[in-house]
């Protein structure tokens, strides 16, 4: 494990594996730095690969007030850690929190964007999650972690199978941030394109065909407001793609860039 101390004095734990083009890996919601080391693991071959903790999970830091540009500082920290540059990946609300970064004109080479959990643009997201964040300020954080599975479209036997994983619950009080970073650049619907529109670097799209609905219509939708942008779809896979078969998706667009 290595350190970063991000802008407002916050460590940032990291783990570095691999040589090559610098590429940070950002996990989603309940995500800390051991949850993508499998994919990690596939990418070293070919990047010097960076998982983290986000802050208030694992061994990092936090303050409060949590704001989301904080967590583009600590993104900023890495980046500055690893040589100045890197590509960036990121997973469900991570890759919305990748989206904001590269839109910060952060010195990103590659964008690449799995599943942001955009909503469609003619519901108000005003109200989501507001029984996940109030279960959270009553203390119930495994009951929030198995209201939001059930969200995210998890059967509930399966939510509260989730939700027991050891160590889970504790992460639950950071769900108010990925709301936050979701909800981050909204005016009107449930796509923040100013800025997405600000992404300047090429950036790759992905959603698996047997996804959400609505995931796989976001994909579709924000590639036509990117400015530079590639969709991938994924056949036969879902929210989570294995990462022998994520890889090499991976490795193909930033070698061929």
């Amino acid at each position: 494990m290595e350190t970063v101390t991000s802008a407002d004095g916050t460590t940032i734990a990291y783990d570095r594996l691999g040589s090559g083009h610098p590429l940070i890996l950002v996990g989603g919601a309940l995500c800390d730095r051991h949850s993508l080391r499998p994919l990690a693991d596939e990418l070293a071959n070919h990047f010097d690969v960076v998982t983290y903790d986000r802050r208030g999970r694992g061994d990092s830091g936090d303050v409060t007030p949590y704001a989301v540009q904080r967590e583009v500082d600590d993104i900023a920290g890495l980046v500055t850690a690893v040589g100045g540059t890197a590509a960036i990946y990121g997973h469900s609300s991570g890759a919305g929190l990748a989206a904001i970064a590269a839109s910060t004109g952060l010195p990103f080479t590659h964008v690449m964007l799995h599943e942001p959990p955009y909503g469609p643009d003619d519901v108000d997201p005003s109200d989501d999650g507001e029984q996940v964040l109030e279960r959270i300020r009553e203390g119930q954080n495994r009951e929030a972690v198995e209201l939001f599975m059930m969200m995210t479209g998890l059967p509930k036997p399966i939510a509260l199978e989730t939700a027991a994983t050891p160590g889970l619950a504790e992460r639950a009080p950071t769900l108010a941030y990925d709301f936050a970073v979701m909800a981050h650049g909204l005016t009107d619907g449930g796509t923040p394109v100013e800025v997405l529109s600000a992404i300047k670097p090429e950036t790759l799209v992905l959603a698996g065909t047997t996804s959400a609905p609505f995931m796989v219509d976001a994909a579709h939708r924000i590639v036509t407001i990117l400015p530079a942008a590639e969709l991938v779809e994924l056949a036969g896979h879902h929210h989570v793609v294995p990462p022998e078969v994520l890889a090499p998706v991976l490795t193909d667009f930033v070698s061929r860039r």
